[in-house]
């Protein structure tokens, strides 16, 4: 398959898509490390991994109901990058039986480690899928106006929500925690640090 591999032209978009991919292999990571010491269904790991399901759920309604449809429409009778396209609705539709089964586990039916790996390792290679030809391409066909309008649609959907941006910033590195955030208007950092961290700090989402 080609790598469309080129620069994005608005960053706020790309800064926010990655930063919220690092966040799911983390959040499966802690999930992963917790059913593996018996305490998969500890109270904060249920209620981190509700989190986690309402997160993939956002961000792939934002992607399938905005972004891929604007890529579409802008590639429409290239057959390779079509297939991109094709490709990412097919991941996205396989991992809703396998985010099931994790809840299934979670209630006890089911091997809740084998679960999440079996969700951890197909959500994995759909990530490195997505940042390896179907964000890039985008990158390729989407206008500078387009990724403004996509970074402003996912504030709305997503960091304009009190839980998006304390949960992508949980426990990421300063560097990194630096550059996600100043992707982000200056109201919404106030109240990340006023607010919304302190608020997601008391859930203790993932505590055992």
């Amino acid at each position: 398959m080609e790598t469309f591999a080129v620069q994005p032209r608005d960053t706020t978009c790309h800064t926010l898509m990655h930063a919220a991919h690092d966040a799911f292999r983390r959040d499966l990571d802690r999930l992963a490390a917790a059913a593996a010491a018996g305490k998969g269904r500890a109270p904060y790991v249920r209620a981190g991994w509700d989190n986690l399901k309402e997160q993939i759920r956002l961000h792939h309604g934002l992607e399938d109901g905005w972004l891929w449809s604007r890529v579409r429409r802008a590639v429409a009778g290239r057959r390779a990058e079509q297939a991109v396209l094709a490709e990412m609705r097919a991941e996205h539709a396989r991992l809703g039986p396998l985010i099931d089964a994790v809840d299934a586990a979670m209630a006890g039916t089911g091997d809740l480690t084998a679960a999440v790996e079996d969700l951890r390792r197909e959500l994995g290679a759909h990530l490195r899928h997505e940042e390896m030809n179907a964000l890039p391409l985008a990158e390729t066909v989407l206008a500078e106006e387009e990724w403004k309008a996509a970074a402003a649609t996912g504030r709305d959907c997503e960091s304009g929500t009190p839980l998006f941006v304390p949960w992508v910033v949980d426990g990421i590195g300063p560097v990194e925690r630096s550059r996600v955030l100043t992707a982000l208007p200056r109201s919404l950092r106030n109240l990340n640090r006023v607010r919304w961290e302190p608020r997601y700090r008391k859930r203790r989402l993932w505590s055992i």
